[in-house]
Formats: structure tokens, C-alpha cells, sequence
């Protein structure tokens, strides 16, 4: 019977997951011999033996892999044996450029780690930075590839023996485990007060900072991709001088409890959401409060639904297990993210201090650094399905696959919610959220991402797509990058964006909708209907919602009286009385000025924007006249409305020469009338959303008869209202349409550096 050499290149996420080990346990049960190495163009295996032996690895390799492995491509040939060759080894990883590897994103802790930890035999019992190759930090304190020790910031850490011999020894779970440590070598934990005094240290600094915080204190916590702000989320006072301190009055705030039987307390969880909340990413979910659960009543005032996260590292697992001695009913922490309001969250030990001083009683710090911030990922079902809102820690840099190859693009998204793209190949790797970019200090983040991920990845963008606005500070990297640079317009970015999630390649009708981005013929788009089409390049602007100016621009986004009062006058409605309209009493004097801007259309940009109508609906039923946080008004819109209403308001479609018009004008109209004769808010809030899915349905019914097209892809910060979310998908595909909305991404404007590198790709085809 004759030796056999079979060669593999594995390619994808085979690093830092156990990969080698693995491959060496499955060449020990097949008694084959060989070698496994990481290398730049992925892990390279290379193995010996009998066809039945070769055949028995095979299997075996195929169905077992590591949990947190991600293969993308499996190349396999055959090559000459080796004579001589006794055993298996696994090499060492050789560096070099262009490699074919993916970065493991952080990973919750897992079961076997958490075991360790509750033992009290355990060397590593209550040691907050207990860690394998199954769980634990990955990206975020990774500076280089490839993935070993070396190149983390674990790299100061000298192993001690026995946590050495665990490194080196294939059949050990911490085999090559990069941040592998225990209370001898590795990081360590200390509590402080704001002006840096030391207050104890390890475990004496965790029972310390529970102690502190079921008394009501505030503490800036070092987690795993930046600082947290944690108070118990039952004490009202404490949730209150958190807001005040952060700047943050009414925005959600997140909460962590101890496990899934916790969390069934706090919400009615469906089973959708249990399996959410306990994947290994650990996110926060978006799920409906109970009103009996004991919670401080600040923690989410403009929705029913309360922003819940399970523990995801070694220190709140130890969090936990004291609060839950010390606790008399189950320990609820809000955790927020460590920074001033607009910010990025804070990194290190002394930027916090500095920071987060006004903010923080005290600090719980440790000396493991932590290379790359990045914030908690927010998710919600929609449908049964995840739908992102936030997409940070636990899932970038998870590549999102492409539908074809293609040369580096970089894209550099729009002004808010920013994140930043670069494809490599067939694939696109999306940047955390990287947050408005309105401040230097979120600039400066944006800049140390985009040097990040072009250096770990080993890539030279050939251009770069940017916003058609000249004045983002996107739009001014671009332009000062040396690149060669492609404008794409916001709203066709969004739809490129579902396009290439869904590897949607041809023509589509894409509906987007959400705030406001600068249409290609200078008004403010964000209720559009648009073609799209990948294989030709072809975009054109089908319809549009009613145009109505917005009094103040910016001003009026942050004020929805102003948007009310620009939809009444858009209706011919006269000068207000404030016994008609109560809502803009407290505005009397500011409306004069506001009326003679509408007058005269002094600054006053006309738009077509989706967002803008949910704030004026909200405004003139006196829910929301000044936000605090973007989307506020919409969300209190949503929040009201009676389930058990059948109504729909009518949505009529106007056909002009150039271009057909959703008369959105008309969904105010009659809101404002039912208003005016003392409808229930709630019912006229129903019939609204009711009716802008019927009216949006009947468009693209419309569009795709004209069109010949039936696929329909959604996109937008509006597509996060979770009526429309579930409603407007489902009347589409009732109406025989195809439909496509985003499964890795969020709908808002964090999508859009997607779509713009995937537009690059297409423009530099060959």
C-alpha cells in the first residue's frame, strides 16, 4: 500500500482559535504524520499517511472544527511523501505581507473558563483575566499578524511556568492561547479614587467596587475594548447623577445582570432574543421591560424596550458572583459606555482618569492595554431574525463576503454614526462604530481605525468613495489621501450597501429612508425610491416623498416644532393660534422668526427626508419638541401607538414628468385633522405608520411594474422603527416582490462606508 502526501491552505478566521491544536489532535486519532504552520496565506497542513488514514483525518478535520474557527477557503492538492517522517509537528508562524488571514473578534468567556474560575482549587478561582483558546480578548489587543503573543499587548506579560507549559502543550485547551495568564504572570486589577489613590487591588478591589456601587457610587470600569460607566440600575438616584454627569438626559441606557434567569425577570424575553443574548458575541439586546422589575425608572423613558447584555468577561462574571452575595434580589448594573457624550469611549488608564473624572467616584483599572476601542455591538429581533443597530465589539472584523472579487477600496462613510470600509478580495471589512464625526476627538479615532485596518490587513486601497458633501470630515480625508476619489451620493451608498450584504448583483429598486443626506441636485434627500443596478452602474431616482422645506436646517433636526410648523405651512395653514396648536405656546416667540424664514425661504433647504416626517408628526401631537438624542421623536411616535387600531391613513402617488412624488404631505393632513378634532394620539399614530407602509408598498408595486423590476432592497435609519422593520418587508413580499434588507450591518448610516467600497469595487473592474 502506498504513502500518500495531501496539502492543504486554510484561509479565513484559523488564528488565535485553537486551529493548530486542533488540526494536531485530529492528525493524533487518524496516526497520520505532518505538520501545521500559520503562514501568510493562511494555516498550511500538511499531511502523511495510508488513503484510509488521510480519509479518516479528513472526516474528522471536516466535522469537528473549533467553535470559533471561520473557514472561507479550503485548497487542497496533493504532493510527494516524505521519507522518514516519524510524527506530527506544529511549526512556528512565519509573518509576511498579503497574508490571507482574519482577525478573531473578541470572544465571551466561555464555559470551561468560568468553571476554572468558580473552583476554589482552581489556581485561577476569581482571577479576572481567565482566559483559552475558545474565549476571551482578540482584536482589541492585537496590534500585527500574524496572531501570537509577540504581536498583543500581552507581549509584557512573561508566562510563568505553569501557564508555560499550558502554552506549549497541543493537547491543552490554552495551547497558544496569546493572552493566556493567571494571578502569577499576568494582568492585574486595582481600585482607585478619582484623584488616582490606590483603594485595594484584585479581588479586595472587587468586592470594594461592589461595596461602592449598591451605596449609589458611580465607576469608570476598564473593560475589554474601552471604559464603562456602572451604577446599580435599581437605585434612581444613582441612574439620575449618572445622566446628569454624562450629558445623556434621556437616551437608553444599557444593563447588565448576572444570566438568562435575571434577565427574564427584568424582560419578557422570546426565544429569539434568550439565543441572541447568550451567543458567544455577547451584545446588547433591545427587548420589551417588564414594569414590575425593580428597575430605576430613568433607565429608558421613551420606549418600552430595555437595552439587557449577559457578562462577557472573566471581571463581570467576578462582579457578579459578589453582588450576588451581597444583593438582596438579583444585581441589575447599568453599564454605558466610558466617555462625555459625542466622544469615543476611553482606552487607557490616564485618558480616563482625565476624562471621565467629573463623571466617575472611582476606578477600576488593570495594566492588560487595550490596543483598539471598541464600543458594546446592539442588536434587536426583528421577525425572529438579529437586526443590528450597533455593530462593534464581538463582531468586527469579521469580514462581510462580497458577491465578487475585486480591487482594495476604502470607504469612508458619512458624517454620523461613521464607520469605515476596506474590501480585500471578496471581502469587505466594516470598521466598529466609530461615531459621529462632528468633534476632533471622534476624528482622531476614525484616523487611528483606518491606519489600523489597512496596516493589519496588509492592504493599499487603489481609491477611495466618499460622501458627496464637501464639508464632512470623511469627505476631507478623502480628498487629502492622495487616492484617487469617487463621490457617491448618500442614499445610492445605502442601497449598495443591502446590495452587497445580500450579493445582489443586477438591478433593484432601493428605498431608502431616514434623516437627511445631500441629493445629487442639491436638495436634502431621505425618502427616496431609487434604481440601482450593479451590473450597469446605473442609478436614477424614481420617487420621492413631498418636499417641505426645513426651517433653520440643522435647527429644525434638533427642534421638531420647527418641522410641524413647516408641514402646516406646506398646507396653507395660516398663522397659528396657540389654543389651536398648545404644542408651540412655549415657542410663540421663536415662531415668529420661523414663520418669516418659511415665508421668505430663508434658510430653509427643501427636503424630502422620511425622518423628518415621524419628527413633525411627533411634534404637532406635542410628544417631542427638542431631542435630546437622534431619532428621539420618531421613537416616542412609535411608542404610542394602539396595536389594536385598524385605521390607515391614505398615502396618495403623484405622477409629474420627471419624477413621481409619495404625497407624504397628505399623511400629515390627516393626522393634523384628526388631531384638531381630539383623536387619541395613539390611534392617529397607528394609522400613520399603517399608512406609509401602505403608501410605500403600493410605490414599489408600482415602480417595479415600470420598471420590470421585482427585487426590492431596504435600507435607512428609518428601517430601525420596528413597525415598519417588520411591516413594510412582509406587504412587499405579500405584494410579490423580492425583498432584501441588511442582516450584517445596521440600517442606518453605519452601512454606508459598505456601500461605498462595494460601488468602488464595480467602478475599478477590469
Amino acid at each position: 500500500m502506498l504513502m500518500q502526501r495531501w496539502k492543504w491552505i486554510i484561509t479565513g478566521g484559523v488564528q488565535g482559535v485553537g486551529f493548530r491544536p486542533f488540526v494536531y489532535k485530529a492528525a493524533l486519532h487518524a496516526q497520520v504524520t505532518g505538520q501545521v504552520s500559520n503562514t501568510p496565506q493562511g494555516v498550511l497542513i500538511e499531511v502523511q499517511g495510508l488513503s484510509e488514514q488521510l480519509c479518516a483525518f479528513e472526516e474528522t478535520f471536516a466535522s469537528t472544527l473549533p467553535p470559533l474557527a471561520r473557514i472561507v477557503t479550503w485548497e487542497r492538492e496533493i504532493t510527494d511523501p516524505r521519507p522518514g517522517e516519524e510524527s506530527f509537528q506544529i511549526l512556528k508562524s512565519t509573518g509576511g505581507h498579503g497574508h490571507q488571514v482574519l482577525i478573531s473578534p473578541d470572544v465571551a468567556t466561555c464555559k470551561d473558563c468560568i468553571a476554572d474560575m468558580s473552583d476554589p482549587a482552581d489556581r485561577r478561582h476569581r482571577y479576572a483575566f481567565t482566559n483559552c483558546t475558545n474565549c476571551g480578548p482578540r482584536y482589541t489587543i492585537t496590534r500585527s499578524i500574524p496572531y501570537d503573543r509577540s504581536s498583543t499587548s500581552m507581549a509584557c506579560f512573561p508566562l510563568c511556568p505553569e501557564c508555560l507549559e499550558e502554552y506549549e502543550n497541543p493537547l491543552d485547551r490554552r495551547f497558544h492561547a496569546q493572552p493566556n495568564a493567571c494571578p502569577v504572570c499576568g494582568p492585574r486589577l486595582w481600585l482607585t479614587d478619582k484623584h488616582g489613590a490606590l483603594l485595594g487591588e484584585n479581588d479586595e478591589a472587587v468586592c470594594r467596587t461592589v461595596e461602592l456601587l449598591l451605596a449609589g457610587g458611580l465607576v469608570a470600569m476598564k473593560g475589554l475594548g474601552g471604559f464603562h460607566l456602572v451604577c446599580d440600575a435599581r437605585n434612581q438616584e444613582a441612574v439620575h447623577e449618572l445622566r446628569t454627569r454624562k450629558n445623556r438626559k434621556d437616551k437608553p441606557l444599557a444593563v447588565m445582570v448576572k444570566d438568562l434567569d435575571a434577565a427574564r425577570k427584568l424582560c419578557v424575553l422570546t426565544e429569539a432574543e434568550e439565543k441572541l443574548l447568550a451567543r458567544m458575541e455577547r451584545p446588547i439586546v433591545l427587548t420589551l421591560a417588564r414594569k414590575d422589575a425593580g428597575l430605576a425608572p430613568g433607565l429608558s423613558p421613551d420606549t418600552e424596550f430595555l437595552g439587557i447584555m449577559l457578562p462577557y468577561t472573566p471581571l463581570h462574571h467576578v462582579l457578579f458572583e459578589e453582588l450576588h452575595k451581597l444583593a438582596h434580589q438579583p444585581a441589575a448594573l447599568v453599564m454605558t459606555s466610558g466617555n462625555l457624550s459625542s466622544d469615543p469611549i476611553c482606552l487607557g488608564n490616564r485618558e480616563a482618569l482625565r476624562r471621565l473624572g467629573t463623571i466617575a467616584d472611582h476606578f477600576l483599572l488593570h495594566n492588560r492595554d487595550i490596543l483598539i476601542r471598541c464600543d458594546d455591538s446592539v442588536l434587536r429581533v426583528v421577525d425572529g431574525q438579529p437586526q443590528f443597530i450597533r455593530r462593534a465589539r464581538g463582531f468586527t472584523p469579521a469580514p462581510i463576503d462580497l458577491a465578487q472579487d475585486g480591487p482594495t477600496v476604502l470607504g469612508v462613510g458619512p458624517l454620523l454614526k461613521n464607520t469605515l470600509c476596506l474590501t480585500k478580495g471578496r471581502q469587505a471589512f466594516v470598521s466598529q462604530h466609530i461615531g459621529d464625526l462632528e468633534h476632533l476627538e471622534a476624528y482622531g479615532f476614525f484616523r487611528e481605525i483606518c491606519a489600523h485596518l489597512t496596516d493589519i490587513l496588509h492592504v493599499e486601497p487603489k481609491a477611495v468613495v466618499h460622501d458627496l458633501h464637501p464639508d464632512f470630515l470623511s469627505t476631507g480625508f478623502a480628498r487629502e489621501s492622495g487616492l484617487p476619489c469617487l463621490p457617491l451620493q448618500h442614499h445610492y451608498a445605502h442601497i449598495h450597501a443591502v446590495l452587497a450584504e445580500n450579493r445582489h448583483l443586477g438591478p433593484a429598486i432601493g428605498l431608502a429612508l431616514d434623516g437627511t443626506g445631500l441629493g445629487d441636485d442639491g436638495t436634502l434627500w431621505g425618502g427616496e425610491a431609487l434604481l440601482v443596478n450593479t451590473a450597469k452602474l446605473e442609478h436614477r431616482r424614481l420617487a420621492r416623498f413631498s418636499q417641505v422645506m426645513l426651517p433653520g436646517g440643522d435647527g429644525a433636526t434638533r427642534e421638531p416644532w420647527r418641522l410641524a410648523r413647516a408641514y402646516l405651512h406646506a398646507l396653507g395653514i395660516g398663522e397659528p393660534q396657540d389654543r389651536q396648536w398648545p404644542w408651540l405656546a412655549e415657542h410663540s416667540g421663536a415662531d415668529k422668526v420661523v414663520a418669516q424664514m418659511l415665508a421668505r425661504r430663508l434658510n430653509s433647504p427643501l427636503s424630502s427626508s422620511c425622518g423628518r416626517l415621524f419628527d413633525a408628526v411627533a411634534a404637532m401631537l406635542g410628544l417631542c419638541q427638542r431631542i435630546s438624542y437622534e431619532g428621539q421623536a420618531a421613537i416616542k411616535l412609535e411608542a404610542i401607538q394602539d396595536k389594536d387600531e385598524k385605521g390607515v391613513y391614505t398615502c396618495p402617488i403623484i405622477e409629474y414628468d420627471d419624477i413621481i412624488e409619495l404625497h407624504t404631505l397628505e399623511l400629515f393632513a390627516q393626522a393634523h385633522a384628526q388631531w384638531s378634532e381630539g383623536a387619541c394620539p395613539s390611534k392617529i399614530s397607528r394609522r400613520f405608520h399603517l399608512g406609509l407602509i401602505d403608501g410605500l408598498t403600493r410605490l414599489c408595486v408600482g415602480l417595479s411594474e415600470k420598471s420590470s423590476c421585482s427585487t426590492v432592497a431596504l435600507s435607512g435609519g428609518v428601517m430601525q422603527n420596528l413597525t415598519l422593520a417588520c411591516g413594510l418587508p412582509s406587504a412587499l413580499a405579500q405584494s410579490g416582490l423580492t425583498v432584501l434588507t441588511h442582516q450584517s450591518l445596521p440600517p442606518n448610516d453605519a452601512c454606508i462606508s459598505l456601500g461605498q467600497a462595494a460601488y468602488g469595487t464595480l467602478v475599478l473592474q477590469p
